[in-house]
């Protein structure tokens, strides 16, 4: 989780731009409308072409902006299902990542008062990796996918005012099967997407995000009835000896395995 100065949003360059085109070609049918007879008597023609082109190309770049919309307050009813408060899911805009340049799948920007804010943003290309699952039977998820839906469940745990992130990841990953579910996925497609988890990608990650007491019977085990590992068979164990101690390797790993890093930091508000 990384920290921000509030308010730093970025407008979505799609919505200014239909925004635009449309007010042209309302322009010009207005002036049109005015000017229908030139200075000599005659009619002018009504810019058929003019207005249709402006119209069409609001319209397309109102089509992704609405996709987007649609998909976030897909993202955001089921994580605050998960949690049981309001959370809003927010996707990164292809601006943002540029502005953003940090690397991190996700963040939750925590207040001067410390307390974190009840909205998240999700990388550009985890969302993406969300949108494709989506679409998808959700049968058999690639890593990214899995990763993605993860990384809502873990950002919504530090909306929730979990702040550590190895609680916060222990957390998530025993709620990861309900946020499948809630995502439209099968009891059966989400509870093996989130053994794939706990199995594939948990003994990956550094040592900040994991935890000895993560594991059945742990003390972070909240005998959730759909954990990863209740009724799991030969779960494998999340830290065996070549991982503990060598955090440099498992990031690295993780980097290699899913093209990204996998979490932010938490960082301690300046004052």
């Amino acid at each position: 989780m990384r920290l921000r100065p509030a308010g730093a949003d970025t407008p979505g360059v799609l919505s200014w731009m239909a925004v635009g085109l449309a007010a042209f070609a309302v322009g010009l049918a207005v002036r049109w409308v005015f000017t229908r007879v030139d200075v000599l008597g005659r009619a002018r023609p009504f810019p058929v072409i003019s207005v249709t082109v402006c119209a069409l190309a609001a319209l397309g770049c109102l089509i992704p902006v609405v996709q987007h919309a649609r998909l976030e307050r897909r993202l955001s009813a089921a994580a605050s299902s998960v949690v049981g408060r309001p959370v809003e899911v927010r996707c990164q805009t292809l601006g943002q990542t540029w502005l953003e340049a940090h690397g991190e799948l996700g963040y939750v920007e925590v207040g001067a008062d410390g307390r974190p804010n009840r909205w998240t943003v999700i990388a550009l290309q985890a969302c993406a990796d969300l949108s494709a699952w989506l679409g998808s039977d959700r049968r058999h998820p690639t890593r990214d996918q899995i990763v993605a839906v993860h990384v809502i469940t873990h950002e919504a745990m530090h909306v929730a005012g979990i702040l550590d992130e190895a609680r916060a990841e222990c957390a998530a990953l025993q709620r990861d099967a309900r946020l499948a579910r809630a995502l439209g996925a099968t009891p059966e497609q989400a509870l093996d997407l989130a053994r794939r988890y706990w199995r594939q990608v948990y003994p990956q990650l550094s040592d900040a995000y994991r935890s000895t007491a993560c594991r059945p019977a742990g003390e972070l085990d909240e005998q959730l009835p759909d954990a990863p590992w209740q009724e799991a068979s030969a779960a494998p164990d999340p830290f065996p000896a070549t991982a503990i101690g060598a955090a440099g390797d498992a990031v690295s790993a993780t980097k290699r395995e899913f093209g990204t890093q996998a979490l932010s930091p938490i960082r301690r508000h300046p004052g």
